[in-house]
C-alpha cells in the first residue's frame, strides 16, 4: 500500500504562485512513477504532470506547460507542483497519484491516489 497526501492549495490571483507537495508514504513508494491530476467542478479529471521515480522525465499536458514544473525530492519521498502563472481555469480540486504503470499520462494507470486539495485562482 502507498499513501499520498496532499498539501498546499489555495486562493491566489491570477499570475500569482501556488506550491502543492504530496508526502508519498508505503512500501516501495520510491519506486513509482508521480502524477498530478486536476478535477474542476462538473468536469472529469484531467492529467496536469508526472514524473518518473527516478525524476529522470517529467511530463506535461500542454495548458501548463511553461507555467508548472513537477519535481520529487528522494530523500523525503515528497513530490511538488510549483505553479506560476496562475490564471481562473487552473482552479480546480488537485489530486497526487502514484503508479507503477509506464503509461504515466494516462488516469487509469494510476492505482494510488490522494484526498485532494483545492487551487483557487481569481480574476
Amino acid at each position: 500500500q502507498v499513501q499520498l497526501v496532499e498539501s498546499g492549495g489555495g486562493l491566489v490571483q491570477a499570475g500569482g504562485s501556488l506550491s502543492l507537495s504530496c508526502a508519498v508514504s508505503g512500501r516501495t513508494s520510491s519506486t513509482y512513477a508521480m502524477g498530478w491530476f486536476r478535477q474542476a467542478p462538473g468536469k472529469e479529471r484531467d492529467f496536469v504532470a508526472a514524473i518518473t521515480w527516478n525524476g529522470g522525465r517529467t511530463y506535461y499536458t500542454d495548458s501548463v506547460l511553461g507555467r508548472f514544473t513537477i519535481s520529487r525530492d528522494a530523500a523525503t519521498t515528497t513530490v511538488y507542483l510549483q505553479m506560476s502563472s496562475l490564471k481562473p481555469e487552473d482552479t480546480a480540486v488537485y489530486y497526487c497519484a502514484g503508479t507503477l504503470h509506464p503509461a504515466v499520462t494516462t488516469i487509469t494507470a494510476y492505482d494510488y491516489w490522494g484526498q485532494g486539495t483545492q487551487v483557487t485562482v481569481s480574476s
